[in-house]
């Protein structure tokens, strides 16, 4: 082989391992493709929304229905306010439990809806009644050893 044909090669292979850097930095980040064009708004509001980020994943049953888009400090209730885009092929009854959930090794943190059983379907701008906030590690060890030292 010539020297310029091995160069094309190596240089070949350096751009494809680029590639793949960036496509395994854009799902480690979450940052995989979402229409936002067809969505409506929701809101949910959390005591502790723990880690969760802007463009974190919204699922239900697993499948990914939307993106958290904006979370806020509502001074009005001393609440997180997480604004959420939803795809419009999907509809949720207005008694949806939006909860915040762990996933994976990493933890990323997503919100997880858990539909309900009412006829009325929450409308672009609705807000979800019941939420369940973020899991923190740092107070359920601290309720551990307050229980522990309790019992002695």
């Amino acid at each position: 082989m010539e020297r310029t044909t091995l160069d094309l090669w190596v240089g070949a292979f350096v751009v494809a391992g680029l590639g793949a850097l960036v496509v395994l930095a854009l799902k480690v980040g979450n940052l995989s493709t979402y229409n936002v064009s067809e969505s409506y708004v929701l809101q949910a509001h959390f005591t502790n929304v723990g880690g969760l980020k802007p463009t974190a994943s919204v699922r239900s049953s697993g499948v990914l229905v939307g993106r958290v888009t904006s979370i806020v400090l509502d001074t009005e209730r001393y609440e997180a306010r997480v604004t959420m885009s939803i795809d419009k092929r999907y509809q949720f009854p207005k008694d949806t439990f939006a909860n915040i959930l762990t996933s994976g090794l990493l933890g990323e943190q997503y919100i997880g809806l858990l539909p309900g059983g009412d006829d009325v379907m929450l409308a672009s701008g609705d807000e979800f009644k019941k939420t369940q906030s973020a899991v923190v590690l740092e107070d359920l060890i601290g309720k551990f050893f307050t229980s522990t030292a309790d019992a002695k």
